[in-house]
């Protein structure tokens, strides 16, 4: 998957992109399709089992299109976390 990007800033990971536009289109179309899989392999029917596989398949597309973004907002929210709770307990402290 090449044309997915895999390597983000943090402000470009909060725009919404070509990676997000396709883990929205896969998103529910996964859920539907893990509930039918579920329940006709349920029943034990065969194609039950071929859905749920697909399912699946989808799932980790989807995990791989979108996991990087999330990564770097993650990571800027805890270096920005990490100062707002240091100022914090200056404050506590009354060390301004």
């Amino acid at each position: 998957m090449g044309w997915i990007k895999k390597k983000w800033t943090a402000q470009e990971a909060d725009r919404w992109t070509k990676e997000d536009y396709l883990t929205f289109i896969i998103s529910p179309l996964v859920y539907f399709l893990l509930a039918i899989g579920v329940a006709l392999s349920l029943l034990l029917l065969w194609y039950g089992w071929i859905i749920l596989g697909a399912s699946l398949v989808l799932l980790v597309i989807m995990v791989k299109i979108i996991d990087p973004k999330l990564k770097a907002i993650s990571e800027d929210y805890e270096i920005k976390q990490k100062k707002y709770l240091e100022d914090l307990e200056k404050i506590a402290r009354w060390e301004e």
